[in-house]
């Protein structure tokens, strides 16, 4: 499939008169994708009823007239001020009862269903007046669900809806109370109308409430988003898509997937490293005005999963951003090396935010292709430099890899609701083994939990899902790969409560978690041959034979013919030790990367990336800092 660029366009913040020299000058770029529209509700109805659609035509038109294609967005994720006149208990409200006031954007809860027939009202018109636009190439429902921590919302709306959705999956509030453990401190509940949402409570609320407050937030999501692209699918044959975030996890973006043609997300690798990576601060100096060479291939293999093999970088960074507690401005060739990295994990589209920085209102930092005096940006030259290239490279695809790596957001909602430790994740636990296997020089699948077919997979990982259905344990044992597990696999049943018998209790593997322990900052737990357990370590009982001890002599890894348990958190040497050994197992090659160079295997080239700000050497040559290293396989 050709790949394309793109970037993200608001005409309502521009004269009228500047819209036709923009659009020849993306034309000239190489650009192909122009996103419009998400965040213009107040424009495009400023009262009640009050339409003003002309513009938006015009617009589209001028946009399609130079040979652009517009990305569609539905402009949900900002009701205008009179929406709140209209409807002012359809606010989210936060976990310490306030309402998330307007004045910003998200400002609306998902259960809330007058506003709900609102949005309907409005993507109806929207599909109606442009689904069979030849401009509109494609559709992007809302913006960024959940940023600004808008999922989880304690309004009166939610609880309502919370109770019907209890009722609908426990059948009996006996079963619920016996499905919780409520006997414990007398919170035994009567009827589903006596339930709040799992907030303002004294102490920790019951775990089992919390989780499944979670879940059911969740689905209000992929409910709200159904909604829309139900609507738009009368009227069009254009893709849906919509744009997720970085290490953002309130919701199952699978769920929502289901439901959409194109999975994409909003790459800020700069911002992802301050704030979201997880990095140390030597770490986080080494790549300042690089980005993680880990985090970008991560989501990027996430949100391929998560799109059915269909996925853009909606918006790629294209300098110095607004939002990070520090915003530095990338090294040059930085933004042309993002790009290839994502069409090395298989992207059709990498789309710049934005097309020109804006002088006002809460974005003005944030830079753009264009400055604000309509002079280029250096986003605009990479970008130019890439679609240049793009026009001499193969067309290529990513593959399926080696090895999987499971990763579930419902293991990640349990393990948020009881970490059992001070800054332990399921995320970072993923996101530690997947770097592991990057520095290895891996190719890597990401799988949603609900897989059960791993067929053509010489390894498949699934740390941490501490829920594990008994179909999915029985598709691990019978898989022909090497499966590694731990921690706390299985270590709760579907309502949070530890199983008898005690986990893993996995067919197969004579593995029994006696006892858990989390590890502060000071309590690493050496291994005999080289790295650590930090954070989660379990002790381990069992007749299969031990693979890894720890210094003390006690059993750090099992492993029964293809089946591997991993009884703690392993440190960066730990987890690359365990790894190599399983790939040597499973007839897997590896190449020990250093510094910012990784490579990513495609159907006919290795793309080789170098993150590092110096030149590095790799076995397909010198490849400069910054730069990106082609290699016909």
């Amino acid at each position: 499939m050709k790949r394309t660029l793109g970037t993200c366009y608001y005409p309502e913040h521009w004269p009228e008169e500047m819209w036709e020299a923009d659009a020849r000058r993306m034309a000239e770029t190489g650009l192909t994708w122009i996103r419009i529209g998400e965040f213009a509700w107040s424009r495009l109805e400023p009262s009640p009823g009050e339409l003003n659609f002309e513009w938006l035509d015009r617009a589209i038109e001028t946009l399609g007239r130079a040979g652009l294609k517009v990305v569609l967005g539905t402009p949900t994720a900002t009701p205008p001020r009179w929406m709140i006149d209209r409807h002012p208990d359809m606010l989210a409200v936060d976990a310490h009862g306030r309402p998330r006031k307007f004045g910003s954007r998200r400002h609306y809860c998902f259960s809330h269903e007058g506003y709900g027939r609102e949005c309907d009202r409005i993507v109806r018109l929207f599909a109606e007046r442009y689904g069979k636009n030849p401009h509109v190439g494609a559709w992007q429902t809302d913006n960024e669900y959940g940023c600004h921590k808008t999922i989880l919302s304690y309004s009166d709306a939610a609880a309502r809806a919370f109770r019907v959705w209890l009722q609908d999956r426990y059948g009996s509030i006996g079963a619920l109370n016996r499905a919780w453990g409520n006997i414990f401190w007398s919170m035994d509940y009567a009827s589903f109308e006596e339930i709040d949402p799992p907030n303002l409570t004294v102490a920790e609320p019951n775990p089992s409430h919390t989780l499944a407050f979670r879940r059911f937030s969740s689905d209000q999501v992929a409910r709200f988003n159904k909604r829309q692209v139900d609507i738009i699918r009368e009227y069009s044959d254009a893709p849906a898509s919509h744009n997720y975030m970085g290490r953002f996890t309130d919701f199952d973006h699978f769920k929502v997937g289901d439901d959409l043609d194109i999975a994409t997300w909003d790459s800020y690798p700069l911002g992802f490293l301050e704030d979201r990576v997880g990095a140390d601060r030597e770490h986080k100096r080494a790549f300042v005005r690089q980005g993680d060479p880990d985090f970008q291939a991560f989501h990027h293999d996430l949100y391929r999963a998560v799109g059915r093999g269909r996925w853009w970088v909606m918006e790629q960074q294209p300098g110095p951003v607004n939002w990070a507690p520090y915003n530095p401005a990338p090294l040059p060739g930085m933004m042309r090396l993002w790009a290839w990295e994502a069409y090395a994990h298989g992207a059709e589209a990498v789309c710049y935010f934005r097309w020109r920085q804006v002088p006002f209102a809460q974005e003005q930092m944030h830079a753009g292709m264009l400055r604000s005096d309509n002079a280029d940006a250096p986003a605009l030259l990479e970008a130019r430099q890439v679609a240049d290239e793009l026009r001499d490279a193969p067309d290529v695809s990513a593959p399926q890899a080696p090895v999987a790596l499971i990763f579930d957001y419902d293991a990640d909602f349990a393990w948020t609701t009881q970490p059992h430790g001070k800054g332990l994740s399921y995320f970072q636990l993923i996101f530690d083994t997947y770097k592991a296997l990057r520095k290895l020089g891996l190719s890597v699948d990401i799988l949603r939990g609900e897989t059960r077919d791993f067929g053509g997979y010489s390894i498949v990982s699934a740390p941490g899902l501490i829920y594990m259905p008994q179909d999915l344990k029985k598709a691990l044992g019978q898989t022909q790969a090497h499966v590694v597990l731990g921690p706390r696999t299985a270590a709760r049943n579907a309502d949070m409560v530890i199983p008898v018998p005690l986990p893993p209790d996995m067919p197969g593997l004579e593995v029994t978690v006696s006892r858990v322990e989390t590890l502060g900052l000071d309590m690493p737990m050496p291994l005999k041959g080289g790295g650590h357990f930090t954070g989660y370590r379990e002790e381990l009982e069992g007749a299969a034979d031990v693979a890894v001890e720890l210094e003390d002599g006690q059993p750090a890894v099992f492993r029964h013919e293809k089946l591997t348990y991993v009884g703690g958190w392993g440190d960066e040497t730990a987890l690359k030790r365990i790894y190599s050994e399983i790939c040597a197992l499973a007839g897997i090659e590896t190449r020990e990367l250093a510094g910012g160079v990784r490579c990513r295997d495609t159907d006919g080239l290795r793309i080789w990336t170098n993150y590092g700000a110096e030149p590095a050497e790799t076995p397909a040559g010198r490849i400069e800092a910054a730069g990106v290293l082609l290699e016909k396989l």
